[in-house]
C-alpha cells in the first residue's frame, strides 16, 4: 500500500514537472538549485558557520531567481527580441551589474542588522567581491539563456522543416499511388476480359492480384511504416498482374530471408523501383526481374535487378521514371537520415538497384 502511494505521488510530481512547468522554469529550478549547493559550500568556508551560510544562501538564491526572471522579461522585449547583438551584450552587462548590486545591497542590509561579519574581510571586500561574483553569475546566466533559446529555436525550425518535407512527400506519394498508370489498368482489365471466356480461373487469379495490388497501394497511404512481408505482398500482386499480361516474356523471382520478413520498412518504398524494372527492362528475349531482401545485423540489404541497361530508359520514358526515383531518394533521406545507401547501375546486361537500410525507419506521418 505504501509503495503504491509513493508511486502515485511520484507520478503526480512527474506529471506536474513536465505538464505544468515550462522549459524555462524547469531550467531555472535545476540551475539555481545547483547554484544554491555550490554557494552554500562557499559561504560555509567563508563564514565558518553553517547557520549563517544557510540563512544568507536562502536569502540570495530566491533574489537571483527573481531578478533573472525579470531579466528574461527584458530579453524577450522588443529591445532584445531574444537576439544576441553587440548592443544586447552591453545591455546584459548593465543589467547583470544592476541586479547584482540589488542582491548585494539586500545581503549587506541583513548582515548589518544581524551583525554578521565576514572573517578577515574588510567593508570594501565584503561588498565588491560578492558584487563581482553575482555580476559574473548573472551575465553567465544571460549568455546561457540566449544560447539555449537559440538552440531551441533552431530545433523547432528543424522540426518544422522536417514536418513540412514529410507532408510534401506524403502528398507526392499519395499522388503517385492514386495516379496509377492508366495503361497498366487498361491492359490488366483487358487481359481479365480476354481470359474470362476460355480461362476463367486465370482471369479470376489476375483479378485477385489486381485487387490486392490496388488495396495495398491505397491502404499504405495511412500506414507510412509496414513490415517487409507486407511490402512484398504488394510487389507480388503487382508482378502477378504483369506476369499474367506478358506470360513467359516476364520471369520473376522474389527471395526474402526469413530474418528480414518481420523487419519494418517505409511503405511503398520498393514499388517505384520494381515498376521501373518492369516498364523499362528489356523484353526481346524475356524479361527477368529478381528481388532479393536480406538482413545483416541491423542492416536491411535489398537488391532489385532486371535484364536491360540504363541506356534503354531514354527520352520521355526516362523522365517519367525520374519522378518515382526522386521520391524514393527523398523518402530515404526522411526515413533513414544518414543511415542508408542507394545505388542504381549496370552490371553484365542487367540494371541493378541496391539499397542498404540501417536501423528502424523514422515515422514521417
Amino acid at each position: 500500500m505504501r509503495e503504491n502511494v509513493l508511486s502515485m505521488a511520484a507520478g503526480s510530481v512527474g506529471a506536474w514537472w513536465t505538464g505544468r512547468l515550462s522549459v524555462f522554469w524547469r531550467a531555472q529550478i535545476v540551475g539555481w538549485g545547483l547554484f544554491f549547493l555550490v554557494d552554500l559550500v562557499n559561504r560555509v568556508l567563508t563564514y565558518r558557520s553553517f547557520h549563517i551560510a544557510l540563512v544568507i544562501t536562502l536569502l540570495v538564491t530566491p533574489c537571483l531567481v527573481v531578478v533573472s526572471a525579470g531579466m528574461r522579461s527584458v530579453y524577450t522585449s522588443q529591445a532584445f527580441n531574444n537576439r544576441l547583438t553587440p548592443h544586447a551584450i552591453a545591455l546584459i552587462g548593465v543589467l547583470s551589474a544592476g541586479a547584482a548590486a540589488i542582491t548585494v545591497a539586500i545581503v549587506f542590509a541583513v548582515r548589518q542588522a544581524l551583525d554578521w561579519d565576514m572573517p578577515y574581510w574588510g567593508p570594501v571586500e565584503a561588498v565588491v567581491v560578492p558584487w563581482i561574483h553575482y555580476t559574473l553569475t548573472l551575465a553567465g546566466w544571460s549568455l546561457c539563456y540566449f544560447w539555449i533559446h537559440a538552440e531551441m529555436a533552431e530545433q523547432a525550425e528543424h522540426r518544422h522543416a522536417v514536418r513540412a518535407e514529410a507532408e510534401a512527400l506524403r502528398l507526392e506519394l499519395e499522388e503517385l499511388r492514386l495516379q496509377l498508370d492508366p495503361h497498366f489498368l487498361f491492359n490488366a482489365l483487358n487481359g481479365v476480359a480476354e481470359e474470362i471466356p476460355e480461362r476463367p480461373a486465370a482471369a479470376l487469379a489476375m483479378l485477385r492480384n489486381l485487387t490486392a495490388y490496388l488495396r495495398n497501394s491505397l491502404d499504405s497511404i495511412h500506414q507510412p511504416i509496414v513490415t517487409i512481408d507486407t511490402e512484398v505482398e504488394g510487389l507480388s500482386a503487382y508482378l502477378g498482374v504483369q506476369k499474367a499480361r506478358f506470360g513467359d516474356r516476364l520471369r520473376t523471382h522474389i527471395h526474402v530471408e526469413h530474418a528480414a520478413g518481420g523487419r519494418r520498412i517505409a511503405s511503398f518504398l520498393l514499388q517505384p523501383l520494381v515498376e521501373n524494372a518492369v516498364k523499362y527492362g528489356r523484353r526481346e528475349e524475356g524479361l527477368d526481374v529478381h528481388i532479393d531482401i536480406r538482413a545483416e545485423g541491423d542492416v536491411l540489404r535489398i537488391q532489385i535487378e532486371n535484364t536491360g541497361s540504363l541506356e534503354d530508359s531514354v527520352g520521355s520514358r526516362r523522365r517519367r521514371s525520374g519522378i518515382g526515383l526522386e521520391n524514393v531518394k527523398r523518402r530515404l533521406d526522411l526515413h533513414y537520415p544518414g543511415r542508408h545507401t542507394f545505388t542504381l547501375g549496370d552490371s553484365e546486361d542487367r540494371v541493378v538497384a541496391k539499397l542498404a537500410l540501417e536501423g528502424e525507419p523514422c515515422s514521417a506521418s
